[in-house]
Formats: structure tokens, sequence, C-alpha cells
């Protein structure tokens, strides 16, 4: 077969081939077998040189024409490919803006993310802040510098997780007040909110993980009173200016003198109902002034300075707050229940 032949039959074969191709991949490949470095029509033009003088310029006319007609072709099915695939890939995108919209499920705040947010802003609004301090605690924040005793029944190990010997699973933020006495000198106005830990068996009204706000207050002059008036401040705020406080005496290792706080039940008045189990009273937390061992302890001269202390159960200030009667339903993630809040 002589050039002219050969070059005829490349155009017949490339354009047969396009006709026929139906995508970019297939498209490349055709583009690379015919107009490539190593394709046929560069193959072909390779022998011109056995070709003679009068002969060249006529078949490298027609090699070039056969090129242009081939790379038009190719561009010409890469345009149609790239429209059939563009067309292809709006319907299956299609978007049927009559039908409904697809539902976005809102989170919503835990509730003890509620009471506790609110705890926060009651407190900070007296000029108090936040302080945070570790889950995992040494003996010494979370019972010695407390004034707890080695013999203390709180030690023992079926109360406390223990890691090793000297460090434990906190259960109780107080060992946060330490810590920030030993870095800030008075006055000091802090509350530590944070998960604790104890060795309980799970029940309506027990977890082996909950939640404490242990507030202080060191300066010159503070007093019982003021312990009393901070108190009396934050139930009225939380629970509605109606409510009144009271104060029984309590023992604490870490407060000189203790009490326990009552609040006066919010669903009857103080009357008596099942809240409160006829009392009239709900008891909410523990205080007191700050033991001066523990002042000494934490850096601070107990004969120029005093304080008071407190700790709160966040778990029970959310079950008077929403009426809930079993903690479990804090923690069970139901979110027919999560879901109410």
């Amino acid at each position: 077969m002589d050039t002219r032949a050969q070059l005829d039959a490349i155009r017949a074969r490339a354009e047969e081939e396009l006709a026929a191709v139906s995508d970019l991949k297939e498209l490349d490949a055709i583009r690379v077998k015919y107009l490539g470095k190593k394709g046929e029509l560069t193959a072909v033009l390779k022998t011109m040189g056995q070709l003679s003088p009068e002969e060249r310029p006529k078949v490298g006319q027609a090699a070039n024409e056969i090129r242009e007609i081939i790379t038009a072709g190719v561009e010409k099915r890469n345009e149609l490919l790239k429209a059939e695939l563009q067309a292809k890939k709006l319907e299956a995108e299609a978007i049927d803006v009559t039908l409904p919209g697809t539902k976005v499920e809102v989170g919503k705040k835990h509730p003890l993310s509620i009471v506790l947010d609110e705890v926060k802003e009651i407190f900070l609004g007296m000029g108090f802040e936040v302080a945070q301090g570790p889950e995992v605690e040494w003996d010494y924040y979370n019972f010695e510098a407390l004034n707890i005793p080695a013999d203390h029944p709180a030690r023992d190990t079926q109360d406390t997780f223990y890691i090793t010997e000297k460090m434990l699973l906190r259960t109780q933020t107080s060992g946060v007040q330490i810590r920030v006495m030993e870095k800030k000198q008075p006055p000091i106005r802090m509350i530590a909110p944070g998960r604790v830990f104890r060795s309980d068996a799970v029940d309506a009204t027990h977890s082996p993980l909950f939640h404490q706000i242990e507030g202080m207050v060191i300066d010159e002059g503070v007093t019982m009173g003021d312990l009393k008036g901070t108190l009396e401040t934050f139930a009225k705020k939380l629970y509605g200016e109606q409510t009144r406080i009271r104060l029984r005496p309590h023992h604490f290792p870490f407060t000189e003198p203790s009490c326990e706080i009552d609040v006066s039940c919010f669903k009857c008045g103080g009357c008596g109902c099942s809240m409160c189990k006829g009392e009239g009273w709900i008891e909410i937390l523990g205080g007191g002034m700050v033991h001066p061992k523990v002042l000494r302890t934490g850096g601070i001269d107990p004969d120029k300075y005093s304080g008071f202390a407190f700790g709160i159960g966040l778990e029970r200030i959310a079950m008077f707050r929403f009426g809930l009667d079993d903690m479990r339903h804090l923690y069970e993630n139901d979110v027919r229940f999560l879901d109410q809040f």
C-alpha cells in the first residue's frame, strides 16, 4: 500500500472510531492512537524520507489535512461527550421543589446544662468567678488539705474510687478551693462546678457520677451573715422572690461552724406537700465558715482573713427545678425525655 492510501485508511478508521466513541477516556485513547508521538499518523510521516522529492509535498499536505480532520473530530466529539455528561449530571441532581424539605433535628440543652448555666449566671452576677480543677485528683487536695484525716470514713475504698494510694477520682470539687487559694490571695469569690465520683449504687437518688458546685468567698471581715445573704439571693434568683431559706447546725470537717441550708418548698410555698414530704422545706446544700486550718493550708492567714464555703448538688436542684423523681432519667440519654426541656 502506498503512503497516500495509508493516510486515507487512517482517516477512515479514525472517523469510524470517533463516531462510535462513548466516553472521554476512550476518546483520549483514540487521540493518542492516531495523533500521539507513537501514533499511526506519526508512523506514516516518518516514512516520508523514502519518497521522491516530487511526492513529499503532496503527501505532507495530505497528512496535515488528515491531522486537522482528526483533531477537529476529536474536539467536536469531546464537546458533545461533555455536554451529554453534564446533562446526565443535572438530571441526576434535579430537585423537585414541590416536595417537602428534609426535617432538620435541632439539638437542645441537657437539663443539667440548663440549670448549671442558670447557677453560673446568678453567681457571676454577684461577682464570683468560675474555677476548674482536675477530675483525677491527689488525695492531698481531695481530703488532707480540707482537714479530712486519714481515718475519716470518706477515705474508705467503699466510698471512694482510688487509682493509687495517693491518687483518686475526686469525690467533691472542694479541692479546687485549695488550688485557688494557693495561687491567689484574697479577696476571693469563686465557684467550682464539675463532675465528681463516689462508689454509690445506682438508684433514683444516687449515682456513682454526679455534679457538684462548690463556692467560696474569702476576704477581711466575712461572716456567717454574708453566707446567709449570698445563699438567700441565690435561692430567690433560682426559685423565685418568695423563696425563703433556713440554716440548720451541721458538721463538715472543712467548715466551722457548719450548716445545712433548706429552701421553702417552691411547690407548696411551705405548707407541706409530697415534694417536701409534708415539711415545707427542702434541703439543697451545705456550707459554713471556712475552717482556719483549711485557710492556713491554702496559704492564707486566718488571723487576717475569714471566709465561707458551700456545696450544691447540681442533680438535686435540677430534679427540684423540673419536678423529677428519678436521677437516672438525666443519664439514660432517652430522647423522649430530653426533648421536653
